[in-house]
């Protein structure tokens, strides 16, 4: 069913994939977001609106909101370091702002909010299979401003006021909006331009998810019927792989002429998720795997779709942001 869908920070890294595929489907799609990065990374379209402006500004939300069907939040400033940078505009940006947007989502009389929060909220655990219902323990600004949106989101659940909340593992692969400051990128990136990975440590396990099975498990939150999201917390990620596996998943693709360098490293933490209630409940399945992922963004690299990769600070968001100085 055609649907008018509010996604802020749809100009970012999953967006810019997401909003392609949603208009392919069909839908509206409003991108409210500060393309701070450029709008170009958004083809034009009779059913895309771009809004440029800042989630911190209620009077243009209360504005913008008006007849939406679902909010997608995706904005936010999506890396630890970015925070260390200018921890006021983390807090600003990441937790004031959250608020006034569920409220003015409701007041507009939007159906279903659906929250990106983050897998990184439940901290270091040893258990093997960390699945939604197990207590957070997030251990830096960005994962506990998750975990306090998701507190907060819970309060405005109601009959017409659908709340779903996704906890993706780390997204890789190409996009239009490209990172190259996460893991499976970051190795594909040195892989290729360098033919060497540094390791630091190999042991530790880390969640990734395709960027294209991101996309896919927002478009079931967007088409699952009320009873089978309302209220509820899925987690997205694929096998979790040891960030040694990585690495070498990553030189079977780009060659074996790359050399893996392993170094010790005092970060011996591990991050596990089990993803198995989006596969059960919503019948979620990985189409897409990190071997695809490297494959993508090795494709990127050989036909020259982004501009001097180790060095482009367009896609490092610290550098960014150094740049920019937002406020």
């Amino acid at each position: 069913m055609r649907k008018k869908i509010f996604i802020t920070g749809g100009a970012g890294y999953v967006g810019s994939v997401l909003v392609p595929s949603l208009l392919k489907s069909g839908h509206e799609v409003t991108v409210y977001d500060l393309m701070i990065y450029g709008d170009k990374v958004l083809k034009p379209h009779e059913n895309l609106t771009l809004i440029k402006n800042d989630i911190r500004n209620t009077e243009k939300l209360n504005e913008s909101l008006k007849g939406h069907d679902i909010v997608i939040h995706l904005a936010c400033i999506s890396n630890d370091p970015s925070f260390e940078l200018n921890p006021n505009l983390g807090k600003s940006i990441n937790l004031d702002s959250f608020r006034p947007l569920v409220e003015i989502s409701r007041k507009c009389e939007v159906n279903r909010f659906i929250f990106a929060s983050s897998s990184s909220v439940y901290g270091i655990k040893n258990e093997r299979n960390v699945s939604e219902e197990m207590s957070l323990k997030p251990l830096t600004d960005y994962s506990k401003y998750k975990a306090d949106c998701e507190t907060i989101l819970k309060e405005y659940e109601s009959n017409d006021f659908d709340t779903a909340i996704i906890r993706p593992a780390t997204v890789c692969g190409y996009s239009p909006r490209q990172r190259l400051d996460v893991v499976v990128n970051i190795f594909t990136n040195f892989a290729f331009h360098n033919r060497k990975i540094n390791i630091f440590g190999g042991d530790q396990l880390r969640p990734n998810i395709n960027i294209k099975d991101m996309v896919r498990s927002y478009h079931l939150l967007i088409d699952a019927e009320k009873d089978q999201i309302k209220g509820q917390i899925f987690n997205a990620g694929d096998k979790n792989y040891k960030v040694s596996e990585l690495a070498t998943m990553v030189k079977s693709v780009v060659g074996n002429d790359v050399t893996l360098l392993k170094s010790h490293s005092n970060d011996n933490r591990s991050y596990h998720i089990s993803s198995q209630k989006i596969f059960d409940r919503l019948g979620f399945k990985i189409e897409n795997t990190i071997l695809d992922a490297i494959i993508d963004l090795k494709d990127a690299f050989e036909k020259k779709k982004l501009i001097d990769p180790l060095n482009n600070i367009e896609y490092y968001n610290i550098k960014m942001m150094q740049k920019l100085n937002l406020k």
